[in-house]
């Protein structure tokens, strides 16, 4: 399948020899078709199982449901960023999993509305789960149409990670809060042989940092409008991307940021060759013990004439949601049984204490194991917060945006190029 979303017609138009010739780890249709016409087994579909954070959480999760329901088997099918490829795949030959576990994001975006998944908001209240639900989560997920695509999940915040020791060698004496601020932290930094900002600008990473910084001057509703419609010429969005180009082309940025992923950034971080960057939750329980002691939490500087009047941070409430498929609704009542284990206080309050996992769901747990974690737990409104564009932007758009991120990070590419591939994403 192209990167596209489903259509109905698509939905309809492949059978079983489609899918078993790209779902490897389900082990072709007949594993499949067993799992689905056993409705004493649950399939769940999930990013969790490997090294992906709060795996081990997630599994010792599924041990304990086992024992408590010893009649119902659980098969826990597993895949990394292509997850949402092969769910897609599964559900065009009716062979799709119960329960999917993933975030609200580029595909997923059309599921709901072209019946790859359902409506989950009358379970949702039927089984008294809606209480145990963030407000701001559950309008995040809830499409134009009121319908609820998932069961809110995770969540994260993303605030910027400053390494103290490092600034303070290179004689930066306070965490920066303004650009210019910023560029004398960075040309110190530099001098002293620190990259100053790390950033994965040929991935997800630098495409939320250069939407945070565009977002400098935008309220939220033009930030809206831009990552909806891909109009960046509205006098805000043009602001922001010129404060981008000076705040590159001063050196803030690591050298050659456009060619580095996310695991370039935390490893650059991690291992204090870098002594700023742009992370989320899941990030920042996975920094060293000796690096975190010395490393503050904050937002990202503002310009002279911002919209906020805080520095900035982004949050999300799409992270990872339960979606249920079709053939979820067959087997209605173990996933009844599931999701309410899943939401129980000792479930949620493990991935927040053992696995440093921001939720979506209430709880009273802190992620103290995990320090940088419960710092930006604890943010407020010390910062400001800006959109996370991830649910307005066009599926067809999301990968254009990240070969147009590599351009935007591209040393001397001028802040009308910029302008034009960010646009031209859209087209």
């Amino acid at each position: 399948m192209r990167s596209s979303p489903l259509t109905r017609r698509g939905l309809l138009a492949a059978g079983c020899g489609l899918a078993a010739t790209t779902l490897p780890a389900l082990s072709g249709c007949s594993a499949l078709a067993a799992a689905e016409d056993d409705p004493d087994t649950l399939v769940v579909h999930s990013q969790l199982g490997t090294t992906a954070p709060g795996s081990a959480t997630y599994l010792r999760a599924l041990d304990r449901f086992r024992e408590e329901n010893p009649g119902l088997k659980v098969k826990n099918l597993v895949n990394g960023d292509d997850l949402a490829q092969v769910y897609e795949t599964a559900r065009l030959a009716r062979k799709e999993p119960d329960v999917v576990m993933v975030n609200l994001y580029d595909k997923t975006l059309a599921w709901t509305d072209v019946g790859a998944t359902v409506d989950v908001k009358d379970y949702l209240d039927d089984w008294g789960l809606r209480e145990r639900v963030l407000p701001q989560a559950l309008a995040a997920w809830t499409d134009g149409k009121g319908r609820l695509r998932a069961f809110p999940y995770f969540a994260t915040n993303w605030p910027v990670a400053y390494n103290r020791a490092l600034l303070d060698r290179a004689g930066v004496a306070e965490i920066p809060t303004t650009g210019d601020e910023l560029i004398r932290a960075a040309r110190k930094l530099r001098a002293k042989g620190t990259a100053p900002v790390t950033v994965g600008g040929n991935d997800w990473t630098g495409q939320k940092l250069l939407a945070q910084i565009i977002q400098t001057f935008l309220t939220e509703d033009e930030a809206r409008h831009a990552y909806a419609t891909g109009d960046f010429g509205a006098r805000g969005a043009r602001q922001g991307i010129d404060y981008f180009v000076e705040l590159r082309d001063s050196g803030v940025f690591t050298d050659k940021p456009q060619g580095l992923t996310s695991d370039s950034m935390m490893t650059q971080f991690n291992t204090q060759s870098a002594a700023i960057e742009s992370a989320m939750s899941s990030a920042l329980a996975e920094v060293p013990e000796r690096v975190a002691r010395h490393t503050d939490v904050g937002g990202w500087p503002l310009a002279d004439g911002a919209v906020h009047d805080k520095p900035t941070i982004l949050r999300s409430y799409t992270l990872i949601g339960f979606w249920i498929s079709p053939n979820g609704t067959k087997k209605i009542d173990a996933v009844e049984k599931f999701l309410r284990f899943m939401y129980r206080a000792d479930t949620v309050s493990a991935f927040i204490t053992e696995s440093g996992r921001d939720m979506a769901v209430r709880s009273d747990a802190l992620s103290t194991d995990f320090p940088l974690v419960a710092a930006a737990q604890r943010l407020g409104s010390d910062v400001g917060q800006v959109l996370l564009p991830d649910v307005y932007v066009p599926p067809t758009a999301n990968q254009p945006l990240i070969t147009a991120t590599s351009t935007s990070f591209t040393r001397g590419v001028s802040a009308a190029r910029v302008r034009a591939a960010l646009e031209a994403a859209y087209r």
